[in-house]
């Protein structure tokens, strides 16, 4: 039987502890911790506006350079490493919070009775099978429509025959 530590993490042929476990997963948390609070203080309106201004005092700083190729050099190179920097911490980002939706969704789909637990774990099918799943949904929607469209109708029906 397995224990939770005052950590919450299992002990006991669970998950190792935390100071048991070896570098890679040590870095690949302290990664997701900084992944998460640099896309939460550079996704604000105060990052976006100091983005702005660093654009602004280079764009002046530019007769004072002669607009030389070293000038443009440094908007250049600095704008490339930050968009390669980003796009690893959106990535990592993205990945969690996607993993996050699909763990929730997939609690909604066991909870429910009448769902189709098949639907558990749908990101993982080809996209064959998604293709066909999405048509049998589409044929679903229209006979929704069809049964609504016969259901206002009787509704009217019915309602013209009690005047």
């Amino acid at each position: 039987m397995t224990k939770n530590g005052t950590d919450g993490r299992k002990k006991n042929g669970g998950e190792k502890r935390c100071d048991e476990r070896d570098v890679f997963c040590r870095i690949r948390d302290a990664f997701g911790v900084f992944a998460r609070k640099t896309s939460t203080v550079l996704g604000s309106a105060w990052a976006f506006v100091i983005a702005i201004l660093i654009i602004v005092v280079w764009a002046m700083t530019g007769p004072a350079f002669h607009y030389s190729d070293t000038w443009q050099l440094i908007i250049n190179t600095g704008t490339t490493i930050v968009t390669f920097l980003m796009v690893f911490l959106i990535q990592n980002t993205q990945n969690r919070d996607a993993k996050a939706v699909h763990l929730k969704l997939d609690e909604l789909i066991r909870a429910l009775g009448g769902a189709r637990n098949k639907l558990v774990d749908l990101e993982k099918l080809s996209d064959d099978d998604l293709k066909s799943l999405e048509a049998e949904f589409e044929r679903l929607r229209k006979k929704a429509e069809g049964t609504k469209e016969e259901v206002e109708e009787l509704k009217e029906t019915a309602q013209g025959t009690t005047r």
